[in-house]
């Protein structure tokens, strides 16, 4: 935690982690404060958040949504083996292991975000596994969970990568709406909104879960 603050002061100055329950769940994730994104942001400020946006001290949108869709159904995930792929703050995967997954890996390039889910997963007094890389992880996974991670569309190549880790994929976004890969279903439409709350438009709100397996060999 004392890494996390000092990351989020050096950005926003006054800036602070509170522990924030999350609607809809037992979850609770240690989330920026919401007054500080209440408030216009100096030019400096600005240009530091650009240049590390703090994703991880954010609860997004699909993340919520997904993680209530696990809680409202664990056999997605009871009983497996599951990599949070792109994880921040890591809720997708802490919703996961609480639904009774045997094993969850929480993925993300940034060491920070790493290090948010090692604290939430504590404050949910649950256990992850950790990786920096996904694909130095083994093909070992039932299922591969993915939220929040196409607002660039240079990640869409990604969804041609999942099903080499895992022999399922759920992705929840709500930022692509020209989704249409082959090999991906559309499940359903899920609502949810970032917290704290942004004011986003509220088509961001409107998350659309989608679904891939692997085909028998």
């Amino acid at each position: 935690m004392i890494e996390l603050q000092h990351a989020l002061s050096e950005l926003l100055g006054d800036a602070r982690l509170v522990d924030t329950p999350l609607p809809g769940t037992d979850l609770r994730l240690w989330l920026i404060d919401a007054d500080n994104m209440d408030r216009a942001f100096s030019p400096e400020e600005t240009r530091r958040i650009l240049d590390e946006p703090p994703y991880w001290s954010f609860c997004w949108a699909s993340g919520l949504a997904l993680a209530r869709f696990l809680a409202e159904q664990p056999e997605w995930v009871a009983g497996k083996r599951v990599l949070d792929f792109g994880a921040g703050s890591g809720v997708a995967g802490i919703a996961a292991k609480q639904a009774g997954a045997l094993e969850v890996v929480a993925c993300d390039l940034d060491p920070l975000a790493i290090a948010a889910c090692r604290a939430n997963a504590a404050l949910n007094q649950v256990e992850l596994g950790y990786s920096t890389d996904f694909f130095a992880e083994a093909d070992r996974f039932d299922l591969i969970l993915v939220a929040d991670v196409l607002y660039d569309r240079a990640n869409l190549p990604l969804l041609d990568a999942f099903l080499g880790r895992g022999r399922e994929a759920l992705v929840a976004d709500s930022r692509v709406r020209d989704f249409a890969h082959p090999a991906y279903r559309r499940l359903g439409m899920l609502h949810a909104h970032t917290l704290p709350d942004l004011a986003e438009p509220h088509e961001f709100r409107d998350v659309s879960l989608y679904h891939t397996q692997r085909t028998a060999d």
